[in-house]
């Protein structure tokens, strides 16, 4: 096959799709399929065995969205199947003028996504869906619009699943779901790796995108709360200078390391030498950076929100606690670094746990939906 795939972000960027979308495009062209990428970036992409489309984000909103959809379309022609990540909207617009099928892998609600980013809702993402706030009527056809027509939707929480199945114009018959998979190389003996990366004293780390999804300002003030705990924190985004402005404003001082962004195998390290990986989102749909941290032995403190449940079982790999609650945040801390035998107990769990996540199953599976699409 010849196969387009479209990612909103690309490394060095930090997130799920700048991880997914590089792992399918070896796999795939490792099964001999012809592989090309269209994406977005504030500078070249490193050059790759396949070749690696992108537009500027430096270019106003209006001129990014046109050009992208004109450069999906230009590199859509002559494919079987686009394959798309994000930029679900150019993505649409490029396909459907190309005339290519496409299937698209959704990691959340936009319409949640962009009300919760404009200020316009605060409710959890399943009374989001129930709401007849007219404000919010036009996000939402939007979002149905523009995920109208793929042949297949792969959503990898089951959570997220059921309520995609209730937009306008997404079948549910067309919804599969699927896991992220993770493939995690060895990173080292983690004593070395905290000598490495200055870790002293209990340390926990997050790695992401620095969004208002993330909800950063709980995990702040719940490291605020707990004595001698030091975050780490691997990522860049729109919050970086509000957050810069808290940590300031709580008194952190050096409790708290901002890195920016990291290539994928420096977050692998910081994870694997944390005591814990922390996740305080106010929605999730299956948060990659958690199979990676379980994957490599770290047990997980975070929110039990959309997919993190399918993911974290509380007392077993992880610890979890209700979602915009510092309090509580700050109490499952405290009570992971009190209790060595929790500890030991969680983080001999954390990596057996996501080996039902490996590659190849969820990578094949995925080659035989694109091939259903294409034929």
């Amino acid at each position: 096959m010849k196969i387009l795939v479209v990612s909103g972000i690309w490394p060095p960027d930090v997130g799920g799709p700048a991880s997914h979308a590089p792992e399918v495009a070896e796999f795939l062209r490792g099964r001999g399929h012809e592989v090309e990428v269209v994406t977005t970036a504030p500078s070249a992409p490193a050059p790759q065995a396949y070749p690696v489309r992108w537009i500027s984000r430096a270019q106003p909103v209006l001129l990014r969205y046109l050009r992208g959809a004109l450069l999906v379309r230009r590199s859509a022609r002559g494919k079987d199947v686009v394959y798309s990540t994000g930029m679900y909207g150019r993505t649409r617009v490029g396909s459907l003028l190309a005339g290519t099928p496409s299937v698209v892998k959704l990691t959340g609600d936009p319409a949640y996504e962009r009300a919760f980013r404009y200020g316009l809702t605060r409710l959890p993402i399943e009374d989001f869906q129930r709401t007849r706030d007219p404000r919010l009527a036009w996000l939402k056809a939007m979002r149905d619009l523009t995920l109208w027509g793929p042949r297949r939707y792969v959503i990898p929480s089951a959570s997220l699943g059921r309520i995609a199945g209730e937009w306008q114009l997404v079948r549910g018959d067309r919804i599969v779901v699927l896991p992220n998979p993770i493939a995690v190389p060895a990173v080292g003996e983690r004593d070395e790796l905290r000598r490495r990366h200055g870790f002293e004293g209990p340390t926990l780390v997050f790695a992401g995108r620095l969004s208002v999804q993330k909800s950063l300002d709980v995990l702040l003030r719940a490291v605020g709360a707990c004595e001698g705990v030091a975050l780490v924190i691997a990522g860049d985004g729109p919050d970086r200078a509000r957050l810069d402005a808290l940590v300031v404003e709580l008194g952190l001082g050096d409790r708290v390391r901002f890195l920016g962004a990291q290539p994928r195998e420096t977050v692998l390290e910081l994870l694997a030498a944390a005591d814990a990986e922390v996740l305080s989102s106010g929605w999730e749909n299956f948060p990659h950076s958690v199979i990676e941290g379980l994957a490599v032995g770290t047990p997980v403190i975070a929110t039990g929100v959309g997919g993190v449940a399918e993911i974290v079982t509380d007392g077993e790999n992880g610890l979890l606690v209700p979602p915009g609650d510092p309090e509580a945040f700050a109490a499952a801390i405290r009570r992971f670094f009190a209790d060595e035998g929790l500890r030991e107990r969680l983080r001999a769990a954390a990596p057996g746990s996501v080996l039902r996540f490996e590659p190849e199953p969820v990578y094949t599976r995925l080659e035989a939906l694109l091939q259903e699409a294409a034929g």
